[in-house]
Protein backbone atom coordinates (compact mmCIF):
# COMPACT_ATOMS: atom_id res chain seq x y z
CA UNK A 1 0.00 0.00 0.00
CA UNK A 2 2.54 2.78 -1.32
CA UNK A 3 2.23 6.02 -0.52
CA UNK A 4 -0.60 5.44 2.54
CA UNK A 5 0.76 6.90 5.79
CA UNK A 6 0.22 5.06 9.10
CA UNK A 7 -1.75 7.04 11.64
CA UNK A 8 0.10 7.09 14.80
CA UNK A 9 -2.05 8.11 18.16
CA UNK A 10 -0.81 10.25 21.05
CA UNK A 11 -1.75 8.25 24.28
CA UNK A 12 0.04 8.53 27.64
CA UNK A 13 0.88 5.74 30.35
CA UNK A 14 1.76 6.15 33.92
CA UNK A 15 3.67 4.00 36.31
CA UNK A 16 5.81 3.33 39.07
CA UNK A 17 9.91 3.37 38.78
CA UNK A 18 12.08 1.55 41.80
CA UNK A 19 11.73 3.17 44.85
CA UNK A 20 7.88 4.40 44.24
CA UNK A 21 9.37 7.09 42.16
CA UNK A 22 6.23 8.75 39.56
CA UNK A 23 7.14 7.78 35.81
CA UNK A 24 4.94 9.72 32.85
CA UNK A 25 5.53 8.12 29.40
CA UNK A 26 3.88 10.10 26.04
CA UNK A 27 3.61 8.14 23.06
CA UNK A 28 2.75 8.28 19.36
CA UNK A 29 1.43 4.92 17.94
CA UNK A 30 -0.13 3.01 15.41
CA UNK A 31 -0.42 0.11 18.01
CA UNK A 32 -1.37 0.22 21.54
CA UNK A 33 -1.04 -3.18 22.51
CA UNK A 34 2.42 -3.40 20.71
CA UNK A 35 3.56 0.18 22.71
CA UNK A 36 1.67 -1.15 26.00
CA UNK A 37 3.55 -4.44 26.17
CA UNK A 38 6.93 -3.26 25.32
CA UNK A 39 6.39 -0.39 28.10
CA UNK A 40 5.48 -3.44 30.59
CA UNK A 41 8.47 -5.24 29.57
CA UNK A 42 10.87 -1.87 30.51
CA UNK A 43 9.04 -1.41 33.93
CA UNK A 44 9.29 -4.92 34.93
CA UNK A 45 12.84 -5.72 33.57
CA UNK A 46 14.04 -2.54 35.60
CA UNK A 47 11.78 -2.87 39.35
CA UNK A 48 8.76 -0.81 38.25
CA UNK A 49 5.20 -1.66 37.17
CA UNK A 50 2.74 0.32 34.95
CA UNK A 51 0.11 2.14 36.72
CA UNK A 52 -3.43 3.05 36.06
CA UNK A 53 -4.24 6.27 34.18
CA UNK A 54 -4.30 8.47 36.94
CA UNK A 55 -2.13 6.97 38.80
CA UNK A 56 0.76 9.43 38.67
CA UNK A 57 -0.17 12.37 36.88
CA UNK A 58 -1.58 14.52 39.66
CA UNK A 59 2.16 14.67 40.70
CA UNK A 60 3.46 17.07 37.84
CA UNK A 61 2.38 20.06 35.92
CA UNK A 62 2.32 20.91 32.61
CA UNK A 63 4.49 24.16 31.98
CA UNK A 64 6.30 26.36 29.68
CA UNK A 65 10.17 25.92 30.08
CA UNK A 66 12.73 27.78 28.66
CA UNK A 67 16.73 27.22 30.06
CA UNK A 68 19.61 30.06 29.60
CA UNK A 69 23.51 28.52 29.63
CA UNK A 70 25.56 28.85 32.83
CA UNK A 71 26.82 32.91 32.51
CA UNK A 72 23.81 34.72 31.56
CA UNK A 73 22.82 37.74 34.00
CA UNK A 74 20.66 35.69 36.16
CA UNK A 75 19.70 39.31 37.98
CA UNK A 76 18.18 41.09 34.63
CA UNK A 77 17.10 37.81 33.28
CA UNK A 78 15.00 37.34 36.80
CA UNK A 79 14.16 40.85 36.35
CA UNK A 80 12.93 40.92 32.87
CA UNK A 81 10.78 37.53 32.89
CA UNK A 82 8.80 38.86 35.59
CA UNK A 83 7.71 41.74 34.37
CA UNK A 84 7.36 39.37 31.08
CA UNK A 85 4.96 37.70 33.09
CA UNK A 86 6.25 34.50 34.15
CA UNK A 87 5.55 32.34 36.95
CA UNK A 88 9.39 31.35 38.05
CA UNK A 89 13.11 31.95 38.23
CA UNK A 90 15.16 29.32 39.19
CA UNK A 91 18.91 28.97 39.63
CA UNK A 92 20.83 25.31 38.45
CA UNK A 93 24.03 24.22 40.62
CA UNK A 94 25.40 24.47 37.17
CA UNK A 95 25.00 27.83 37.11
CA UNK A 96 22.49 27.64 34.08
CA UNK A 97 19.06 29.26 34.72
CA UNK A 98 15.21 27.90 33.98
CA UNK A 99 12.30 30.32 33.64
CA UNK A 100 8.94 29.03 34.01
CA UNK A 101 5.91 30.05 32.73
CA UNK A 102 1.69 29.10 32.53
CA UNK A 103 2.51 27.20 29.25
CA UNK A 104 -0.26 29.67 27.26
CA UNK A 105 2.15 32.19 28.00
CA UNK A 106 5.24 30.32 26.97
CA UNK A 107 5.91 31.91 23.45
CA UNK A 108 4.47 35.67 24.63
CA UNK A 109 7.27 35.41 27.38
CA UNK A 110 9.83 34.36 25.16
CA UNK A 111 9.60 37.05 22.42
CA UNK A 112 10.01 39.58 24.85
CA UNK A 113 12.62 37.56 26.81
CA UNK A 114 14.16 37.35 23.48
CA UNK A 115 13.48 41.15 22.79
CA UNK A 116 15.35 41.81 26.10
CA UNK A 117 18.53 40.00 24.37
CA UNK A 118 17.68 36.78 26.37
CA UNK A 119 17.33 33.83 23.40
CA UNK A 120 16.81 30.30 25.49
CA UNK A 121 19.30 27.45 24.62
CA UNK A 122 15.36 25.82 24.64
CA UNK A 123 11.94 26.37 25.44
CA UNK A 124 9.24 23.95 25.41
CA UNK A 125 5.69 22.80 27.04
CA UNK A 126 7.00 20.17 29.90
CA UNK A 127 5.95 18.32 32.53
CA UNK A 128 7.75 19.14 35.77
CA UNK A 129 7.22 16.80 39.40
CA UNK A 130 5.37 18.62 42.30
CA UNK A 131 7.19 16.36 44.50
CA UNK A 132 10.78 14.69 43.98
CA UNK A 133 11.21 11.16 45.18
CA UNK A 134 14.92 11.32 46.06
CA UNK A 135 16.62 7.64 45.26
CA UNK A 136 19.95 6.08 46.13
CA UNK A 137 22.09 2.92 45.80
CA UNK A 138 20.28 0.18 43.59
CA UNK A 139 16.72 2.04 43.35
CA UNK A 140 18.71 5.04 41.63
CA UNK A 141 21.05 2.90 39.18
CA UNK A 142 17.55 1.13 38.34
CA UNK A 143 15.48 4.02 38.31
CA UNK A 144 18.63 5.14 35.32
CA UNK A 145 18.05 2.28 33.87
CA UNK A 146 14.63 2.20 33.53
CA UNK A 147 14.35 5.51 32.04
CA UNK A 148 17.36 4.91 30.18
CA UNK A 149 15.04 1.99 28.16
CA UNK A 150 12.02 3.80 28.37
CA UNK A 151 13.75 6.60 26.35
CA UNK A 152 14.79 4.15 23.52
CA UNK A 153 11.65 2.36 23.00
CA UNK A 154 10.38 3.55 19.26
CA UNK A 155 6.87 4.90 20.31
CA UNK A 156 8.04 6.73 23.28
CA UNK A 157 8.23 10.74 22.82
CA UNK A 158 8.59 11.73 26.32
CA UNK A 159 9.65 10.37 29.58
CA UNK A 160 8.78 12.51 32.70
CA UNK A 161 10.00 10.98 36.88
CA UNK A 162 9.77 12.90 39.53
CA UNK A 163 13.00 10.51 41.12
CA UNK A 164 16.23 12.86 41.85
CA UNK A 165 19.21 10.54 41.40
CA UNK A 166 22.63 11.23 43.12
CA UNK A 167 25.02 12.58 40.15
CA UNK A 168 27.83 10.04 41.49
CA UNK A 169 24.68 7.34 40.12
CA UNK A 170 24.26 9.39 36.81
CA UNK A 171 28.04 9.04 36.66
CA UNK A 172 28.26 5.42 37.78
CA UNK A 173 25.73 4.11 35.32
Amino acid sequence: MAGQSISREPVRYEGYGPGGAAVLVECRTDNRSRTVADLRRAFSRNGGNLGAAGSVAYLFNEVGLMTYPPGTDAARLRACALAAGAEDVVHRDDGSVEVLTDPVELEDVRTQLASSGFTPRNADVTQRAAIPAPLDGAAAEAMVNLLGTLEHLDDVENVYSNAQVPDEVLARV
